[in-house]
């Protein structure tokens, strides 16, 4: 426990997690896409790599991006950040134009590019965080040059609320529920770690709840997901809506302790769709067994822990606040697909980071981890911890 502590202690710390932890969850879900994939790629393509190998592709494309993302200057960061409501609301826009957007499993919220399609909501949750990061530095700015001006919770709202309903508007102009519920959980994360007061953040907080509500009940097939959640099983609801959620949790319940073993799913032969993306879960459940789920949540955990930590350690404020929009972001995530997965919320379309199948996911949340590596490297002390192992192992490698 000494040595655990002791390493915890250190200022690298966080950048070493972080890095293992991505590195575990990208080379787990290569494996689980190809296993998850594998029936639905031999369908459709008469091969069973088709899917992996885009992956893979996707994958690659991520780590370059990361790579220089995570050297570039936050100064370069926070001038994106100005232009990055208006970046997204024209990708948002997209999808919803004639012969460039297509529609997949009922949401218009794609811009298809030849054989591959790309989501600009994902890129959305990470220009909102940028955007939410800077307005926020901007209003404690104002606050520290006018200490005797009476500041409101109303007037930090202002300065984030309204990037924030623009784009859960074009998101739900896509019928996306699933994207449009984490982009105000974000904005919601992000409200309150700019101060709001618990009264102020509670009602802003009903507000969207009452929001998201009106958008349930307008849509038949949103309710019967919710309905879903109860009865499952119930031959009315099965025929509907219950077939995911009844067949997510059969794979889940039929892994046991250690699994069927990998790549032996019975529920990806047909019976439970997306299981590449929405349900790749699900799959681990059951061909991992309960130690193959409570290993990936034990990741997703420490992974989290090494954002936030980035976020409460950093004196920049907007490296602070945008770290812990980040963390936010993935945190809901992964609660959303997961509980979604066990059947303790509803089918919403989000998938689980780093391991689902998809590029815009991907390589979304890449960059947003390319932005907290960033973070890490510009302090002294990380740096100089980085530096000094790299030499460790230079030598080493020049002894032997």
């Amino acid at each position: 426990m000494k040595r655990y502590a002791h390493f915890l202690a250190r200022p690298a710390a966080p950048y070493l997690i972080i890095l293992f932890t991505v590195s575990l969850l990208s080379g787990l879900g290569l494996v689980m896409v190809l296993s998850a994939s594998s029936v639905k790629s031999f369908e459709q393509n008469g091969t069973t790599y088709s899917i992996f190998l885009k992956q893979v592709l996707f994958l690659c494309i991520a780590l370059i991006l990361t790579n220089y993302a995570s050297k570039i200057k936050i100064g370069i960061w926070e001038k994106l950040a100005r232009i990055s409501i208006p970046l997204s609301f024209v990708g948002l826009l997209l999808p919803q134009l004639p012969f460039i957007g297509r529609e997949i499993n009922g949401n218009k919220s794609w811009i298809g590019l030849g054989p591959f399609t790309l989501q600009p909501a994902e890129f959305a949750k990470l220009g909102l965080i940028l955007f939410c990061a800077s307005q926020l530095k901007r209003f404690d700015d104002r606050v520290a040059k006018n200490p005797q001006t009476q500041f409101t919770a109303w007037n930090l709202l202002a300065y984030i609320l309204p990037g924030a309903l623009l784009l859960t508007f074009l998101i739900m102009l896509g019928k996306d529920l699933g994207t449009a519920l984490i982009v105000m959980a974000i904005a919601a994360t992000m409200v309150f770690v700019g101060g709001t007061p618990i009264r102020h953040f509670t009602l802003v907080s009903i507000l969207g709840g009452l929001f998201a509500t009106a958008f349930i009940v307008t849509q038949p097939n949103r309710l019967h997901r919710f309905e879903a959640v109860l009865h499952p099983f119930d031959p009315q609801v099965y025929k509907f809506a219950g077939w995911q959620t009844a067949h997510s949790v059969m794979g889940l319940a039929s892994g046991g302790l250690f699994g069927v073993g990998l790549g032996a799913s019975r529920q990806k032969w047909g019976n439970l769709s997306e299981a590449n993306t929405d349900f790749i879960f699900s799959v681990i459940g059951e061909e991992l067994g309960l130690v193959g789920t409570i290993l990936v949540l034990a990741l997703f955990a420490a992974l989290i822990y090494g954002i936030f930590r980035t976020a409460l350690h950093t004196r920049d404020q907007f490296s602070r606040y945008a770290c812990a929009g980040i963390g936010a972001w993935l945190l809901f995530q992964v609660t959303v697909n997961v509980a979604s997965d066990i059947g303790i919320f509803p089918v919403v379309g989000v998938t689980l980071p780093f391991i689902s199948y998809g590029g815009s996911s991907l390589i979304a949340n890449f960059l947003g981890i390319a932005f907290v590596l960033n973070v890490l490297r510009q302090d002294p002390e990380v740096a100089q911890s980085i530096a000094s192992r790299k030499s460790s192992r230079q030598s080493k490698v020049g002894k032997r």
